[in-house]
């Protein structure tokens, strides 16, 4: 089957799911993984063939994309910060707002600083930060066993090193050390905003790195920012990616704590979204 009539076919198949520009973009990223073939080559090439292996790859991925798969998933990786990253059903798919967070740490914190990402996921904010701060200290706290593997993977793929633990941050009673910089993005959709959010974020990303209880939503901001109470450097910084419905609690948390220099930051949408904190 020529490559030209697949897409023909592909795009009729998803055009009643995605709109056209996110169906374009979805076959051209799947022939580029799938087959190893650039737009540019098939306007060059539009007559070349699809390989049986490549057609059975692309229809598996189309039929998952059916069912509103994130094509991240389907393709294992995806971009953050201009880096590359591996992920899975384990680990959240990383989001534009948690860029503007990596930014804001950056341009806040020393070359040599010592940092703590809490809940890294699939490790793009820690990352991320080791990158760009290649003198700094970076470590990186989740839960998931499965997480951290794929965070390991991606430390390497970047080529950065983190010192990775395992920890369960709320029975957590302290940190090892202090850090000129902690930093997460924990779990904050309340359980009552589930209807608010995609089908394919509900049904594929972990429920554990999204949601908390409606009870008790700010529970990972208050006991984070307990730990930082305790183990911040001197002029160390706190900082937060945040529930935007929640953003005035969350200060008013903060401020409980001790904290007394609280910066709320909006992000490219212009959703109350992130908050800097120091004591």
């Amino acid at each position: 089957m020529q490559i030209a009539a697949y897409k023909i076919k592909f795009i009729q198949e998803l055009e009643s799911v995605y709109n056209a520009n996110e169906v374009l973009s979805f076959f051209h990223l799947l022939l580029e993984s799938i087959v190893g073939i650039k737009r540019i080559d098939l306007a060059l090439n539009p007559t070349k063939l699809l390989e049986n292996k490549q057609k059975e790859a692309l229809d598996k991925a189309l039929q998952a994309l059916k069912q509103e798969k994130p094509i991240q998933y389907i393709l294992g990786e995806t971009e953050f910060y201009g880096l590359n990253f591996k992920v899975n059903e384990h680990t959240l798919i990383p989001r534009p707002e948690t860029e503007e967070l990596v930014s804001w740490v950056l341009e806040n914190t020393s070359q040599s600083a010592t940092i703590l990402d809490i809940g890294t996921g699939s490790g793009c904010i820690a990352i991320a930060l080791a990158k760009n701060l290649p003198k700094a200290q970076v470590s990186a706290i989740d839960f998931s066993e499965k997480a951290l593997k794929m965070a390991k993977e991606n430390a390497q793929l970047n080529d950065v090193s983190i010192d990775f633990i395992q920890q369960d941050i709320l029975t957590l009673e302290a940190l090892v050390k202090n850090y000129d910089i902690i930093v997460s993005n924990p779990p904050y959709v309340k359980e009552d905003e589930k209807p608010m959010l995609a089908k394919n974020v509900l049904a594929y990303e972990p429920d554990s790195a999204l949601f908390v209880s409606n009870e008790n939503p700010l529970v990972f901001y208050s006991k984070i920012a307990d730990l930082a109470k305790a183990n911040l450097a001197q002029n160390g910084l706190l900082f937060f990616e945040i529930n935007q419905y929640l953003a005035q609690e969350t200060i008013t948390v903060l401020k409980d704590k001790g904290f007394k220099h609280i910066e709320l930051k909006k992000d490219i949408f212009g959703n109350d979204r992130m908050l800097k904190a120091s004591l």
